[in-house]
């Protein structure tokens, strides 16, 4: 009597997704690696500030005037107490106040792009999809808003917005203003992307047969047009982290950011560039150098991103 043996077992979920094109392109890259590892470290340690901080900078009955401007690894000359990356006038530990103020820079960054995300592909797709009148329309507006730098635009936006709060609520209602205004600079970039693609894809077979069945025209763009138009706007959005923390950044710099009892990366380097010329320069050193290691960790995936997604170049 003759036994059937078994068929032989191909490679696991894990080897197929190892061996792929994208994970093999990946690990291939080390400055793509390291690049990853950073952006990943940092924003591990922003999520989780309240456990790895050792002083609440947010919080005021913790400061102590007599710990202000203590040097980095240096015992206070008043206190003894030691902060790793020194103080500012106000006694607040510079790391505790990074960790936080990564928190919010992130915050802003990721709902901003989330926002312009949404507005933009939306208006993308139906743009591409619908055409006539209504893609004219958004299109135009989008020319007009890509001839003025995006941070000019959330500037405009901000200033609209904080005319229209009313004063005593301005403050708690900043974080949202913000975002809004970030998002409504960057729009337009997804917009333009989602309809060149929309107008490739609305004229496959697909698109032509889900017509056919009886589709309407908003379940034939999400379900059919935009997964196929998605890789550009991933690479786009990963970008576009990296600038909106930047641009949330320089609004704060420029002192129409975050208010000073919720400070940011950028409301620190605002702070810190005040004491740059009287010898106190990690103030403004260690925020600095977060912003640029997380800008460039990003900016970084986001070219390899773009790459590894490009079929022509694999």
């Amino acid at each position: 009597m003759t036994t059937l043996s078994a068929p032989p077992k191909g490679p696991s979920r894990f080897a197929r997704f190892w061996d792929s094109d994208l994970v093999y392109s990946f690990r291939s890259s080390p400055i793509t690696v390291m690049a990853s590892i950073m952006a990943l470290l940092l924003v591990l340690a922003a999520v989780f500030a309240p456990l790895i901080a050792p002083y609440d900078p947010f919080d005021p009955s913790s400061l102590d005037l007599s710990d202000g401007f203590s040097r980095p690894m240096q015992p206070n000359e008043i206190t003894g107490k030691v902060f790793w990356l020194g103080s500012d006038g106000q006694g607040r530990d510079i790391f505790s106040a990074i960790l936080y103020g990564s928190r919010v820079s992130l915050i802003v960054g990721a709902a901003s792009v989330l926002f312009s995300l949404v507005l933009g592909v939306g208006l993308g797709l139906v743009a591409g999809y619908v055409g006539g009148r209504t893609e004219a329309l958004i299109m135009r507006v989008a020319d007009i808003q890509l001839s003025f730098p995006a941070i000019l635009v959330a500037l405009l936006v901000f200033g609209v917005a904080r005319g229209l709060i009313p004063p005593a609520a301005q403050e708690q209602m900043t974080l949202l203003v913000l975002v809004i205004a970030i998002g409504l600079s960057n729009w337009a970039q997804y917009a333009r992307t989602v309809r060149g693609s929309t107008l490739v894809e609305k004229n496959k077979v697909y698109v032509d047969a889900a017509r056919l069945i009886g589709l309407k025209a908003w379940p034939v763009m999400l379900k059919h047009v935009l997964p196929n138009v998605a890789g550009p706007v991933l690479v786009i959005a990963t970008i576009n982290l990296a600038l909106a923390v930047i641009e949330e950044a320089t609004l704060s710099f420029l002192g129409v950011g975050m208010p000073p009892t919720q400070p940011s990366l950028g409301t620190l380097i605002r702070f810190g560039q005040q004491y740059l010329f009287s010898g106190e320069w990690w103030i403004l050193l260690f925020p600095s150098l977060v912003l640029i290691l997380f800008a460039l960790s990003i900016n970084l995936f986001g070219d390899w991103l773009r790459d590894a997604l490009n079929p022509k170049l694999r």
